[in-house]
């Protein structure tokens, strides 16, 4: 078995060197230039419309409203990331890994709008009459290539399954309970089963309900708290933002428990945590925006991408700048571990919003990929497959919550480098056509 992770781990360290980080930051600096910033220049009409109502879809087909859409692949993205994630790359990679954050976050918002117009460009209706759609249908239908689209298909259903979507986010749920309350990790177990078990057979009306009121809600709820956390020390926001900017070009000094870090380490960790917890160019979002009811595919893509806004240039730099203002990101810790330590030093009871707001992130996470591996199965095998699937992920929930998971991690890391790579060859491939429609939406709204 410790031969097995060694393997895995040598996996992940060569999937996520540094030639694919660059590509998944390539992809998005190129879609940035041939957009001409878009992401920068629609993000405030783009927010404006994100809101419950906002965008219109009075006679457009799709399963949810682009509101329910957003906070669906919200849910999947905003989790465990946010929090352990921010944590893990500035105690490593020091405050300067925040920055990177920032910029695959920038870059990142032109990916996230490419997949989105995609997504609901080649989506299709299955048997049941339901809206299916996302980068195994626009690389098959997009670029004829129905290998590669198989092969993004099997890695999804992998990573929903035995990865990021499912046994990762109960586990962390189980043991963060399990630390801050005391309840055993199979009394978590058994609860999240039953809860999600009774959203899942729902199907995506009841994912995306439950998402539109759960993802605001616990975004409001750990958002507030960090706010009050840099309210209470507004005196050292300045400060700690100049030191985020210099030591993203000067690197950190060795501080205490701290091991010292350099420019290239805030970097690799910045950008690997800020893609982790944003997906964009993984290829999983696009799955949900190919549900969405929407006039015109880059009206959804406009949505969505405030989806990578909202997670890494609010809720992961909120943390971040917690973690600095206190100055408990040199302490020694890592992970969730030290966000509760930041919480905690910030406000009284702080520990215990960690530990409810990492419940919230990592269940709305595996709600939101319970849906992309079940599209992903379908694609593959057809719609027989959705009731067998569900069963068997509910399953792995409680299976999750109780199971030593350090080489699942590894399984889950791999899988999404495995998903995106095909996601990023068919965004390149068809970025004239993201340029097509979205010259063409445009150009409708000057002329209505």
């Amino acid at each position: 078995m410790e031969q097995f992770q060694d393997w895995i781990d040598a996996t992940v360290g060569f999937v996520w060197g540094w030639p694919f980080m660059l590509l998944l930051v390539g992809t998005g600096l190129y879609l940035t230039i041939r957009l001409r910033g878009l992401q920068f220049r629609q993000l405030l009409p783009a927010l404006w419309m994100a809101r419950p109502g906002g965008a219109k879809s009075e006679g457009a087909g799709g399963d949810i409203s682009n509101f329910q859409a957003l906070m669906t692949a919200l849910s999947a993205t905003v989790g465990t990331g946010n929090i352990a994630g921010v944590a893990t790359a500035i105690a490593a990679g020091g405050p300067g890994a925040l920055f990177w954050m920032w910029v695959v976050g920038l870059v990142g918002m032109a990916t996230k709008y490419g997949e989105a117009i995609l997504a609901v460009e080649y989506r299709v209706t299955d048997s049941n009459g339901q809206y299916s759609g996302g980068p195994m249908y626009y690389i098959s239908r997009g670029l004829k290539l129905r290998w590669l689209a198989g092969a993004f298909a099997i890695f999804t259903v992998a990573s929903a399954m035995l990865g990021i979507g499912c046994p990762i986010q109960s586990n962390s749920i189980a043991h963060a309970l399990h630390d801050t309350f005391g309840i055993e990790t199979w009394m978590t177990g058994l609860g999240l089963m039953l809860a999600t078990g009774a959203v899942l057979f729902g199907g995506i009306q009841s994912i995306g309900k439950v998402a539109g009121v759960l993802v605001p809600t616990m975004i409001v709820f750990y958002v507030g708290a960090a706010g009050t956390i840099l309210a209470l020390n507004a005196e050292k926001i300045p400060g700690a933002l100049a030191l985020v900017i210099d030591e993203a070009f000067t690197g950190s000094a060795a501080a205490g428990g701290f091991a010292g870090s350099s420019v290239m380490l805030a970097m690799r960790l910045g950008i690997a945590r800020g893609l982790f917890s944003n997906e964009s160019g993984l290829g999983s979002a696009p799955i949900a925006a190919a549900a969405a009811k929407t006039e015109h595919p880059a009206q959804q893509a406009l949505v969505s991408m405030t989806q990578t806004f909202i997670d890494t240039l609010v809720v992961c730099t909120l943390t971040g700048l917690v973690l600095i203002v206190t100055g408990t990101w040199s302490n020694g810790a890592t992970g969730a571990a030290l966000t509760s330590q930041a919480f905690s030093a910030g406000i009284e009871g702080g520990q215990y919003i960690v530990s409810i707001g990492l419940l919230l992130f990592a269940w709305s996470t595996i709600l939101g990929w319970s849906y992309y591996g079940e599209k992903a199965l379908c694609y593959l095998v057809g719609d027989k497959a959705t009731r067998w699937y569900r069963m068997v992920f509910v399953l792995f929930v409680g299976l999750g919550a109780v199971a030593e998971i350090e080489i699942v991690w590894g399984i889950g890391d791999i899988c999404n480098a495995l998903m995106a790579l095909p996601n990023l060859i068919a965004l390149i491939l068809l970025t004239p056509v993201i340029v097509r429609l979205t010259k063409e939406y445009f150009s409708r709204q000057t002329l209505s």
